[in-house]
């Protein structure tokens, strides 16, 4: 591969993933970079030659490694990138900041951003994802962002620049978002904290967060999150599909779909990105046959199949 530049952060070759994503599978990166700072990142992928991909990582909350690696660069956010700063209704978080972290720092300062308490993963995935839970999502509160493009520049993105929508949204390929800044209505610490203490009940009691997974397996078909209020119905949640596919509990060795939620892809205990990846398109394929309709991932894949795949 393409000599790389020198940076003050850890630059490591031949890098294994499987220990930096939440389902623990997957091969190698060429290479994984974990900057020291801001300006280490851009000069990094400033030096770095044109014709070298980037793959930019979270805590690996909702990733599929494939078992042949990354042919990339990989880069994830540290410590140098999780700060969280407040100023009156607005709070800026760095990108490796946790989603968990920001709501409970938020809360403790009068401000209401309780959605993200739930959400697994960090605020560079959550912006990129739009993520979402009980009706409220990343672009009801977004401002804007900082990142990183391609080319080394460091840039600031709008709302517009995004074009959020259901788990989706525009950030430029290769770009490295590095903080985001967000505008939250003020509320009660202790009302704040109770409602993340029911947020955490309620979630416990239906979904496997004892497990290996990687979250919500697919998107839901009526294309919004669930709001968790009495009135919100089921027809058209992935997990209903699923379940009324009769794939409820499907295993493919070491890979299941969740007895307890059926949208919710688990390692049981050796599974390999193929058998996971294998495990969902059968799912995609079973409830298309059910009902007609093609469920959508949720979960990134990437990288290359193994060898013997």
């Amino acid at each position: 591969m393409t000599d790389l530049p020198t940076p003050r952060g850890k630059l490591s070759r031949a890098r294994a993933l499987c220990d930096l994503t939440w389902l623990r599978v997957g091969g190698p990166a060429d290479w994984l970079f974990q900057p020291a700072d801001v300006d280490d990142l851009s000069a990094f992928l400033r030096a770095l030659p044109p014709d070298v991909p980037v793959f930019p990582i979270g805590v690996g909350s909702n990733l599929i490694v494939r078992d042949g690696g990354v042919r990339a660069v990989v880069i994830r956010l540290g410590r140098g990138f999780n700060q969280i700063r407040i100023k009156g209704a607005q709070l800026t978080a760095g990108a490796a900041a946790l989603d968990a972290h920001v709501a409970r720092k938020a809360a403790a300062e009068g401000l209401d951003l309780t959605f993200l308490r739930t959400i697994p993963g960090a605020i560079g995935g959550a912006v990129r994802m739009n993520a979402g839970c009980y009706g409220r999502y990343v672009a009801d509160h977004f401002v804007s962002a900082r990142a990183v493009t391609r080319a080394g520049e460091v840039i600031t993105l709008t709302a517009a620049d995004l074009n959020f929508r259901y788990r989706q949204t525009d950030l430029p390929a290769q770009c490295v978002i590095i903080e985001a800044t967000f505008h939250a209505p003020q509320g009660d610490p202790a009302a704040l904290e109770a409602a993340m203490a029911d947020q955490l009940a309620r979630r416990d009691a239906s979904q496997p967060t004892r497990e290996r997974s990687a979250g919500s397996t697919f998107r839901n078909p009526a294309g919004f999150s669930s709001t968790g209020k009495a009135d919100d119905v089921h027809d058209l949640k992935a997990w209903k599909v699923i379940d009324d596919a009769g794939m409820r509990g499907a295993r493919l060795g070491g890979a299941q779909m969740s007895e307890k939620h059926p949208n919710f892809l688990l390692n049981t205990g050796g599974a390999t990105a193929a058998e996971l990846e294998t495990l969902g398109e059968e799912v995609r394929k079973k409830v298309y046959d059910s009902s007609g309709i093609t469920l959508q991932w949720e979960i990134m894949r990437i990288g290359e199949p193994g060898a013997d795949q």
